[in-house]
């Protein structure tokens, strides 16, 4: 399989688990889901990656690395993601989050000579013109309150771009380890376990915005442990896969789909059917990742 299809199944892992963050996370407010979540995400990689043998493949200097990539890109980004979707659901949060293609893009032609040219790079322009044209016109009534914006929009939109900053930053710091001999799995749950020991430290400081909204209780731990499994033990374990094989810019252009992909499943979720524009952004989306996967 090449990376382009392990991004793509990234993608696809990302918008279910949108879905399933929305309750728990307002359940128990952002701080105190992300850091529930990281917990459950570290034990899971780090016993994958004692199974798999991935450990033996660590030493000091990536160590670093990735504790560096997860307090950046998991820490601080992920924690902003979610206080986004708080404010305005999945869809709009996705299409705030999408913005890390264009960071990641300019960050690895910058840092890394990576290029973009050709039917490549009009297939790229593609699948980021279907991704905001998918997510700015698709479902936009507010009849379900998994789409309704809550507190200041201007808030929101400094949140979901902070996200999609420190998620490309944290690519590109943990790219150079990804492409040794580093078994990703390891480095995930490397990236994971320091993103949770961040969360851990501000809890225990009696931080008022790390305490949670409400108790946490079966239903919400299962759901918690869930959205961790598909979106960080599995879909950001094969972005690392793919950063070890694709550039940086093209990892990111194609993970940045899950907003289309939310979009079926937002209808299916909310029984409102996205407007024809939305469907549009999809076709967009689609032809710009053929190109991609063709040339």
């Amino acid at each position: 399989m090449g990376y382009e299809w392990l991004a793509l199944a990234a993608a696809a892992l990302w918008a279910v688990s949108s879905l399933i963050s929305v309750t728990p996370s307002r359940h128990l407010g952002a701080f105190a889901y992300s850091r529930w979540r990281m917990a459950c995400v570290t034990l899971m990689l780090t016993a994958m990656a004692a199974f798999n043998g991935g450990w033996s493949t660590v030493s000091w200097d990536f160590a670093l690395v990735m504790v560096l990539s997860g307090l950046i890109g998991i820490f601080i980004g992920d924690t902003a993601l979610f206080a986004c979707f708080n404010r305005v659901g999945p869809r709009r949060g996705g299409l705030l989050f999408s913005c890390h293609a264009v960071f990641s893009a300019l960050l690895g032609i910058w840092l890394f000579d990576e290029s973009l040219f050709g039917w490549k790079l009009v297939g790229a322009l593609l699948v980021f013109t279907g991704v905001v044209t998918a997510i700015l016109f698709g479902q936009k009534s507010q009849k379900h309150q998994i789409e309704a914006i809550t507190g200041s929009l201007g808030v929101a939109v400094m949140l979901g771009l902070t996200a999609a900053l420190c998620q490309s930053l944290g690519a590109i710091i943990a790219k150079p380890a990804m492409q040794t001999t580093l078994d990703p799995v390891a480095a995930s749950a490397m990236r994971m376990a320091a993103a949770f020991s961040a969360h851990s430290v501000l809890r225990l400081s009696g931080a008022q915005i790390a305490k949670p909204r409400q108790p946490i209780n079966g239903r919400i731990l299962g759901m918690v442990a869930l959205n961790g499994f598909l979106a960080m033990a599995v879909g950001m374990t094969l972005i690392l896969f793919a950063l070890q094989h694709g550039d940086v810019g093209m990892v990111a252009l194609l993970s940045a789909t899950t907003p289309i992909m939310i979009l079926p499943l937002l209808w299916l979720y909310t029984r409102h059917r996205p407007p024809a524009a939305a469907w549009l952004g999809a076709i967009l989306a689609v032809i710009g990742t053929g190109l991609i996967l063709q040339f």
